[in-house]
C-alpha cells in the first residue's frame, strides 16, 4: 500500500481509529488490537482509546501470529473471540448483527456472509481458545479451525456487501473509498 494500512484515511479518521469505536460502538467489551509493521507509529492511534495493544514481532511470518498474540491477550472470562482485520472496516450495525447471530444461537462459530460467499467478521466460542492459540500457518490459521467444526458452523447471511470487503491494495482502497465514502 505505500504505507501503513491501519494508518489509511477511512470516514474522516485512520482506518485503526475507525476499527476501534466500530468495536465498540457495536458493543464488543475488550478490543485487542495486535501490531506488527511500524507498530511504534500506529501505536498511538490506538493508546487513549477503548483498545489494548500487543505487538507481533513475527508479523512476516504470517496472520496467525497476531491471532494467537491477540487470543493470548483476551481475558478468561471471554465468552467469544470476534476477528476482524483492520483492512476490512465494518460499520457497528454490522458487526452487532453478526454478534447477536452468534449469541442467539449459542453458535460455536460464526460466518457472516453475502450472496453465499464468507465475510468477516468471523465470531468463535471461547471454548476454542486452545484450539485458536495452537493455529500455524502450515494449517491454514482460522481455516483449520473452521474445517475441523464445518458442521456447527453459523452462517448468517446479510444483505450488504461490506461484510467482504478487504483492502488489500491500492486498487481495493480506491474501490472502497468510492463504495463507502472512506
Amino acid at each position: 500500500m505505500g504505507r501503513p494500512k491501519p494508518l489509511l484515511p477511512w470516514r474522516g479518521v485512520t482506518l485503526i481509529e475507525y476499527q476501534i469505536a466500530s468495536l465498540s460502538q457495536a458493543g464488543v467489551s475488550q478490543i485487542v488490537t495486535v501490531l506488527g509493521h511500524e507498530s511504534d507509529s500506529v501505536a498511538r492511534y490506538v493508546d487513549g482509546r477503548s483498545a489494548e495493544w500487543v505487538v507481533n514481532e513475527g508479523y512476516r511470518r504470517g496472520r496467525t501470529g497476531s491471532i494467537r498474540a491477540g487470543v493470548a491477550e483476551v481475558d478468561a472470562c471471554a465468552r467469544a473471540l470476534l476477528f476482524l482485520g483492520v483492512d476490512q472496516p465494518r460499520t457497528p450495525g454490522l458487526i452487532r448483527r453478526v454478534v447477536e447471530a452468534h449469541v442467539e444461537r449459542g453458535a460455536l462459530i460464526t460466518s457472516p456472509r453475502h450472496l453465499g460467499r464468507g465475510g468477516h467478521p468471523l465470531v468463535f466460542s471461547a471454548s476454542l481458545r486452545d484450539e485458536l492459540s495452537r493455529i500455524t500457518e502450515e494449517s491454514q490459521g482460522l481455516r483449520e479451525v473452521f474445517r475441523r467444526h464445518r458442521g456447527e458452523v453459523n452462517e448468517v447471511e446479510i444483505d450488504d456487501p461490506m461484510i467482504r470487503l478487504d483492502i488489500n491494495e491500492p486498487g481495493d482502497y480506491e474501490r472502497a473509498e468510492a463504495l463507502y465514502g472512506a
